[in-house]
């Protein structure tokens, strides 16, 4: 395969630490020629790891595109979620292909635009969809797909949010506020309605969800807890929120996301400033901290899917029943088990350890996806923007069910009417 190059449209957590590494392990495939990040420490530290030349670093995606000239085969985006409906449009116009952080757009019709623009252009648009491109899940997908459990009858996921990664990002982070960002379950749990979809292989036709914000807000605040954790707060030993306790110790790791100073003292200059020194109760989120939603697939297959914020570790937890046989697997273990209900024969499968984050998904789309540009069809992508839409529509229909106390959603008539509405609105 051909050295190809990238330039990274947002150089925060994901672009830094998830994908921009692939080109340091593997600079014969990948090569990262430009940068466009508007935090200049962040930008200028990423430009030097990759001897990315002034010319190529840019404070904006509109700088980088503006020009109109064409510096890399493809571009990487990963601002957040309400940034990247216009430099994935822009990218796709001017010839780049493109590998979108997930998810796609919290405006449906951008999702479904950015879908039309990829065909219209002839260009590829992967999806970060992790998951699928896992040991874990590819082997699940297979062993179905071989029909060894019979019919898929029904699947149940488990999130595991874990209760700081839950405090971290979702009440004091980046992805706090579904106005500002997207809502919990197209954010975070895009990912599952994915990969539920992926596995059982057919179109999800209804859904329903329940959920809310029930812990992480002002009137479950300790008496006399300050705005800030660091401002003497009075519950300081038996809080397991409190900041300073978490981020000089055990969480240090998480202050990386929010300081470039690592230091102690960067640190409590950073809480005394950003708004992961904020007390959890005293925050201005408002995504749901637990949230189940229920499918019903054609050919009459049901799953259940579960996220909660509150679990001592960070993990997906599934068990697929099916007709010959059952499967059952927890990620964070990195194993399955198949049981087969004729012989009482289980097998068990240990997978080694991945390589990269999210069970080696990371560095496998990335791979992946260069293959495919190379060799591969655009619409046979493991997670194209086509395979995509469906899955962030049956997230979008989960949240519009919620918020509608739980009123089953049918995805066609959702989608129909979607078509009926003007963009953003």
């Amino acid at each position: 395969m051909k050295q190809m190059t990238a330039i990274i449209i947002g150089a925060g957590d994901r672009g830094v630490r998830a994908y921009a590494p692939y080109a340091l392990e593997y600079p014969n495939e990948l090569k990262i020629t430009g940068v466009a990040e508007p935090n200049k420490e962040r930008r200028t530290k990423f430009q030097q790891e990759h001897n990315i030349s002034n010319e190529n670093s840019f404070e904006s995606w509109e700088d980088a595109f503006n020009p109109g000239r064409k510096i890399a085969d493809v571009a990487i985006i990963c601002t957040l979620d309400r940034n990247h409906f216009k430099p994935t449009m822009k990218a796709l116009e001017l010839g780049y292909h493109v590998l979108l952080e997930k998810p796609m757009s919290p405006d449906p019709m951008e999702c479904i635009a950015m879908e039309q623009a990829a065909q219209k252009y002839n260009r590829h648009l992967t999806i970060c969809h992790v998951l699928r491109y896992t040991e874990f899940w590819a082997t699940i997908k297979k062993i179905i797909s071989s029909g060894e459990i019979g019919e898929v009858v029904s699947l149940q996921l488990n999130e595991n949010v874990e209760v700081m990664h839950m405090s971290h990002s979702f009440v004091r982070g980046n992805w706090n506020n579904k106005e500002r960002t997207s809502p919990m379950i197209l954010q975070k749990s895009c990912h599952d309605m994915d990969i539920i979809s992926f596995v059982i292989d057919k179109e999800c036709k209804r859904i329903s969800s329940y959920g809310s914000l029930m812990h992480f807000k002002e009137e479950n605040a300790p008496i006399g807890a300050p705005k800030r954790c660091l401002d003497g707060c009075p519950v300081e030993h038996e809080c397991p929120f409190h900041a300073g306790r978490y981020y000089l110790g055990e969480g240090k790791g998480w202050a990386r996301k929010f300081t470039e100073d690592y230091t102690n003292e960067g640190i409590i200059k950073a809480l005394n400033e950003t708004p992961f020194g904020k007390c959890v109760y005293r925050s201005d989120n408002n995504v749901v901290d637990h949230q189940v939603v229920n499918m019903e697939f054609e050919g009459g297959a049901t799953a259940t899917f579960s996220m909660c914020g509150f679990t001592r570790e960070q993990t997906r937890i599934v068990q697929i029943m099916g007709t010959k046989g059952e499967i059952r697997g927890n990620m964070e273990e990195n194993s399955i088990s198949i049981f087969n209900f004729l012989t009482k024969h289980e097998t068990i499968i240990r997978f080694d350890n991945p390589i990269g984050g999210h069970g080696g998904g990371d560095n496998s789309i990335i791979r992946t996806f260069l293959r495919e540009i190379q060799y591969g069809n655009k619409q046979d992508s493991v997670s194209s923007a086509l395979a995509s839409v469906r899955s962030h529509l049956m997230a979008f229909a989960a949240e519009e069910s919620r918020l509608k106390q739980g009123q089953s959603i049918n995805i066609d008539d959702y989608y129909n009417s979607l078509k009926e509405k003007p963009r953003g609105k």
